[in-house]
């Protein structure tokens, strides 16, 4: 992030935050290019240095998370879920969340999800957030491996900016929803 300015991130930051409120809308580049005041080529760009991945990216994982917190409710089925989510696509959906989450929807959506019923909503974000992987359970080429002892450690309580639970694009894990959050 070297070469950008405060304004430039702030405008970038603009476009993540629509992602995050408009997930089920239909997103493209070009216009979430237009929130950043930026053309859509300089804009995947930054966006890419700024957060690490694309602009695509990183919205399809905001739309898996919200699908796996629909799921777990067991109220919805798959093909509803990714509808809501603003998916267009099952096929690509159940490719993209079993990439993401490492299992088929209908496999998460049939586990048992009661281990985190008793966690606040506030908390769930945090350790629910799907978290990127290469492939096999390694982690992306760039992206630090989050150990078990990392999940025991001060990022249980709460990670600091920057840290892989951080709650940024890629952060989380199903495994950690199992231990009870104390508020």
């Amino acid at each position: 992030m070297g070469g950008m300015d405060l304004e430039e991130l702030r405008l970038l930051r603009r476009a993540r935050d629509r992602m995050d409120r408009e997930y089920a809308q239909p997103l493209d580049v070009p216009a979430l290019a237009r929130t950043a005041l930026m053309s859509a080529g300089h804009f995947s760009r930054q966006f890419r240095a700024a957060y690490g991945e694309t602009p695509y990216s990183y919205l399809m994982t905001r739309r898996i998370e919200r699908a796996t917190a629909l799921l777990r409710r067991g109220d919805i089925s798959v093909t509803d879920a990714c509808f809501a989510v603003g998916c267009t696509s099952l096929g690509s959906f159940s490719a993209r969340f079993t990439q993401i989450v490492g299992e088929t929807p209908s496999a998460y959506k049939a586990r048992d999800h009661s281990d985190v019923q008793v966690v606040p909503g506030c908390h769930m974000m945090v350790i629910t957030r799907p978290r990127k992987t290469g492939g096999a359970g390694q982690p992306k080429a760039g992206r630090p491996a989050r150990t078990d002892s990392a999940a025991d450690g001060p990022a249980a309580a709460g990670p600091g900016p920057g840290s892989p639970g951080a709650g940024g694009p890629g952060s989380s894990s199903s495994e950690e929803a199992a231990a009870p959050v104390r508020t």
